[in-house]
């Protein structure tokens, strides 16, 4: 067990004013005083004392003394101290191996907890259901398909705490199969155990089925629901997330920390903004702590949703700040193109002994890319194993081809996934194709998306991007041998949606959007809007629009795209002067970015947008891009 340092062989040093000493042997506590002591202790120090005691008086190998004292220890943290207290025992029996095995398996010290249960099997010591529910906790899918079927031989399968255990490893592994075939068998099943295959069907994304299962529970704990919300928020479908988060405040059920951590994930995943602010006065106001796991999903939270102010707020009030904290500020920043404060950041975090991870290094590369820092970025990306242990991975290459291609570099980029050590992937191919559009590069362009095809590493976004590099170019005959390719292979476009939170609730808009209530107001503000700007000198960017058609056609299309409808219900929806806030699930187009720039100025308000890439601040006719993008 090199992992935990054994207890030194003499005992620990009684503290100047022990629990027990007693003025003589004939007064000595005996081993149920002893034992209930130990049982109240509410530290370690006090348990040094104890056990310090019980070495004086010869009944350091008092079976039930040392079980009480090992268990102690490991609850208060001690774990060296209580695994010399096994060692030490000359036939520790079930108890004390389910305990040892336990207090690592808490501890995350899954391979020792293992190593241990297999010498528990070397000792012909018998497991019993907690072991076995102690064990699992630490088991991947093969190693907990083994402990199922031993379980089974023990005649152990049908308890409550061991099936609830084997179908958590079950819902960790995804194998959906097994979970079910146990839950079918089981003979009772508890509270728990429905929440286990709730959380099994959740993580296999099977969200209808995990919630048919959660309706039917007449009392559902805060777990329950946690599983339920967070499946929604993991799995594509936030505003249900939301919806049922609502529900769970309904039936009177208080949230934990962990409720906070998965609705603020749906917040930040659809930019509401309000939403989130409010779950920060309901956090401060009913007693949840923020830790800073809580204190950094609010960060992110504020980032994504365009707040950087508020997130660097709470961001600062973290006593005791983590690695994770960091890097969720630094990604804030560089997502909104402050790559100058990302990198001072990056440094400051340095120089305090937070030692970087691969996500710091993404967020810090993903700045130098949205300002083109090329030197920056090759630096950082030159100097990751050396200065800093990490070896390169494919996002840390798709960061520099991003880099290097939106730079003009492209056959820099080229070169460096061509001789990349670690295996290129649809994302990596993408972001160089993506810049070949930016550039104009169609013979590259072209010679990418090929290759993309051969390797089936092509989607709907590579037919996209190569459309619109032809479209860039007036090759309409490209376009139109794209179109066909697309719709002889089943390919779908991904369609345009732009949200906006109004009021607590967000509006969703598709391009030519004519069903939300208020569209015939949306419309009409959408006229104004193009009085606006081609009184200022505006004109439309036809070359964007990827059919072959008419002007007046290509000007119609650009003018109901999803983006500059939500920017119109911003409009006739909010007070005068108050922050516009738009999230978009693919990149802005270059005439949406420049109708913004333009209504921004206008009408004298901010405008915040979150695109697939990055963030745009509008305001008083420019963009915080500086159309660098």
């Amino acid at each position: 067990m090199s992992s935990v340092a054994l207890f030194p062989i003499t005992p620990p040093p009684a503290a100047s004013n022990p629990v027990c000493r007693p003025s003589s042997t004939a007064n000595s506590p005996g081993p149920e005083k002893l034992a209930a002591l130990i049982d109240k202790s509410k530290s370690a120090n006090q348990l040094y004392q104890i056990h310090a005691f019980l070495y004086r008086h010869n009944l350091s190998d008092h079976q039930i003394l040392s079980f009480k004292l090992q268990r102690s220890y490991s609850a208060a943290g001690r774990l060296d101290h209580s695994l010399s207290i096994f060692r030490q025992t000359q036939t520790p029996d079930v108890f004390f191996y389910s305990s040892i095995i336990h207090a690592h398996a808490l501890h995350n010290l899954h391979k020792d907890a293992l190593l241990l249960y297999v010498q528990m099997l070397t000792d012909n010591v018998t497991p019993n259901t907690f072991t076995f529910s102690s064990i699992l906790r630490s088991c991947r899918l093969q190693a907990g398909k083994a402990l199922h079927g031993q379980a089974t031989k023990l005649g152990l399968e049908s308890d409550t705490y061991v099936s609830t255990s084997l179908l958590d490893v079950y819902a960790k592994g995804e194998d959906m199969e097994s979970a079910r075939k146990l839950f079918d068998s089981m003979p009772e099943r508890s509270l728990v155990s429905l929440t286990a295959m709730i959380t099994c069907y959740a993580k296999c994304g099977m969200v209808r089925e995990a919630r048919v299962l959660f309706d039917g529970l007449q009392d559902k704990d805060v777990i329950c629901w946690n599983v339920m919300i967070d499946g929604y928020v993991q799995f594509g479908s936030p505003n249900e997330g939301l919806s049922l988060f609502k529900q769970m405040l309904r039936a009177k059920v208080k949230p934990n920390e962990a409720t906070m951590v998965a609705v603020l994930s749906a917040c930040a995943q659809i930019g509401a903004l309000e939403s989130g602010r409010w779950l920060h006065w309901y956090a401060e106001n009913h007693g949840i702590d923020i830790n800073v796991r809580v204190a950094t999903s609010f960060i992110d939270m504020y980032c994504k949703c365009g707040s950087l102010e508020e997130a660097r707020l709470v961001f600062e009030r973290i006593t005791h700040k983590d690695v994770v904290a960091w890097n969720s500020m630094i990604v804030g920043y560089a997502m909104h193109g402050l790559s100058d404060v990302a990198l001072q950041l990056f440094d400051e975090m340095c120089r305090l002994g937070y030692k970087p991870t691969d996500i710091t290094l993404i967020g810090v590369l993903n700045a130098c890319g949205h300002s083109g820092l090329v030197r920056e970025g090759r630096e950082i990306f030159s100097s990751m194993a050396r200065t800093y242990g990490i070896e390169p991975k494919v996002e840390h290459y798709g960061c520099m081809v991003n880099l290097l291609g939106r730079a003009g570099y492209l056959e820099e980029a080229y070169d460096l996934v061509k001789n990349m050590e670690v295996e290129q992937d649809a994302v990596l191919w993408g972001a160089l194709l993506g810049a070949c559009k930016i550039h104009g590069n169609v013979a590259l362009g072209e010679e990418i998306a090929g290759l993309m095809m051969r390797q089936n590493l092509e989607n709907s976004g590579t037919y996209v991007l190569l459309s619109n590099l032809y479209a860039k170019a007036n090759n309409w005959e490209g376009v139109a041998k794209v179109r066909t390719m697309m719709r002889d292979g089943g390919v779908e476009k991904e369609h345009g949606c732009s949200s906006i939170e109004v009021n607590n609730r967000v509006h969703e808009f598709v391009a030519g959007d004519s069903w939300h209530p208020r569209s015939n107001d949306i419309h009409m503000m959408l006229e104004k809007m193009n009085v606006w700007v081609k009184a200022q000198g505006h004109t439309p960017r036809t070359d964007t629009v990827l059919h072959d058609l008419g002007e007046e056609e290509k000007e119609k299309s650009l003018g109901v795209h999803s983006e500059k409808l939500a920017m119109a219900f911003g409009l006739i929806s909010t007070e005068p002067g108050a922050t516009i806030r738009i999230v978009k699930n693919l990149r802005v187009c270059s005439d949406c970015h420049d109708v913004m720039k333009l209504v921004s100025k206008i009408t004298r308000r901010a405008i915040v947008m979150r695109d697939r890439n990055r963030f745009h601040h509008f305001n008083n006719g420019s963009c915080s891009c500086g159309d660098y993008w």
